[in-house]
């Protein structure tokens, strides 16, 4: 049985690779998992061959490609490579090799190894929007998940020739995602990916606002969003549904996520007041602006070279605290459970911590995330962070990728919930 990992460096991953036109993308992924230090495995189907050659697999892999269970015999091939497998990532996955993966067909290498294998299974269908809509695959991705195996949404797009609808690949970045978040996902007994999050909704906030000064200017922060987005990640292969409200971020859409994009402290304030109600969790991992400009100006506020080295002054009020509002909203014992994030430094005084001790106690959230950020951790892979409950006091640490720290976090979340999510 695979053992949950900390990082995709010197694992084992399988990429099986269905015989779509998509394949194309998986190129870039087998590359992004080699660069991070995962030693791949690419099995193609027969078919996909058609698209894309067994010399691409070979070069990008540095492993000889096979299809067959009568090749690498001495070897048993089809056995070894699903036993070995860390993860399992199939994409792009058709139609037809999900029919096949849900009957149980072992007719070629990939569907002989997925037979094998106890690793996690994160397949990425891409197909038209007839054939990922007919009850058959439906009832297929249905089954299969049932069984543990994490199928993402297909996104939603340009599809071969003129069409367009869901049934789209996603982006290698995002799938690559998916690939961090699965490889530390906590498991179960059977070494399937615990599925603690099933049936429940999250709203997770992430990204920085922006204040507009004139039409030109705002005030920002260095806020990636990376945070909140490795969040989104971890709890959709956890089995959540999950509604993305994203200030000023420029990355691919966690596959099967809803996405709200948000400008500033004001339209993020209202995304939250409108959807927290509907939700089984409210994680507010935005950096939210603290002040905006009491009047933006309508125009571009000028430098004046008449008045030398002066500078205009611009007034300023405080924004909403949404984080506050949301728990006292929310009353007693109610949903969604709430998590807030404290980037912090020392001043006046006391420490980071003690900071955000005192922020926990004044802000009431059920856990609130803190780090030091004195040393800069903005646009960085890796994380370190304390998790306070209500009370400011301890209950968790984690240092690592901001994938591990994600998972750190619903691992405590998922304790603080109610035991019927609000779906049911």
């Amino acid at each position: 049985m695979s053992l949950v990992k900390s990082t995709l460096a010197g694992a084992r991953v399988l990429v099986g690779v269905g015989g779509g036109i998509a394949a194309y993308k998986t190129a870039h992924l087998v590359r992004g998992l080699v660069g991070e230090g995962a030693d791949v495995r690419v099995v193609p189907t027969a078919s996909s061959l058609q698209f894309m050659g067994a010399a691409t697999w070979e070069a990008l892999s540095g492993h000889t490609v096979l299809t067959s269970v009568f090749e690498d015999v001495d070897q048993v091939a089809h056995v070894r490579f699903g036993q070995e497998a860390d993860l399992v990532v199939i994409a792009p996955a058709t139609a037809d090799l999900l029919a096949r993966m849900r009957a149980g067909r072992a007719d070629d290498l990939l569907t002989a190894s997925l037979l094998v294998t106890r690793a996690p299974v994160v397949v990425a269908p891409a197909m038209h929007t007839e054939m990922w809509d007919h009850p058959a695959t439906v009832e297929n991705v249905a089954v299969l998940r049932e069984r543990g195996v994490i199928v993402l949404e297909p996104a939603v797009g340009r599809l071969t020739g003129p069409d367009s609808g869901p049934g789209r690949l996603p982006e290698p970045a995002a799938l690559l995602e998916a690939a961090r978040a699965a490889i530390t996902a906590p498991r179960d007994e059977r070494g399937m990916i615990l599925q603690d999050l099933a049936g429940r909704e999250l709203l997770i906030t992430a990204g920085g606002t922006r204040e507009d000064l004139d039409p030109v200017r705002f005030l920002a922060n260095h806020s990636s969003g990376r945070q909140g987005w490795a969040l989104a990640h971890a709890a959709l292969v956890r089995g959540a549904r999950v509604l993305l409200a994203a200030a000023n971020v420029d990355l691919e859409t966690p596959p099967g996520a809803r996405r709200l994009d948000v400008g500033s402290a004001a339209d993020l304030a209202a995304a939250v007041t409108e959807h927290r109600r509907g939700v089984d969790a409210l994680v507010m991992a935005a950096a939210v602006a603290d002040f905006t400009a009491a009047e933006p100006s309508r125009e571009k506020i000028k430098k004046d070279e008449s008045e030398g080295d002066s500078v205009p002054t611009i007034a300023l009020r405080r924004t909403d605290d949404i984080l506050r509002h949301s728990v006292l909203d929310r009353g007693d014992g109610e949903r969604p459970a709430i998590v807030g994030f404290a980037a912090e430094t020392g001043g006046n005084g006391s420490s980071a911590l003690e900071l955000a001790r005192s922020k926990a106690r004044r802000k009431g959230a059920d856990l609130l995330v803190f780090n030091d950020v004195t040393a800069g951790v903005f646009g960085s892979p890796d994380n370190a962070v304390r998790i306070l409950d209500g009370d400011g006091g301890e209950v968790a640490e984690a240092t690592g990728s901001k994938t591990v720290v994600a998972h750190a976090v619903l691992d405590e979340l998922a304790g603080r919930l109610p035991q019927v999510p609000w779906s049911a």
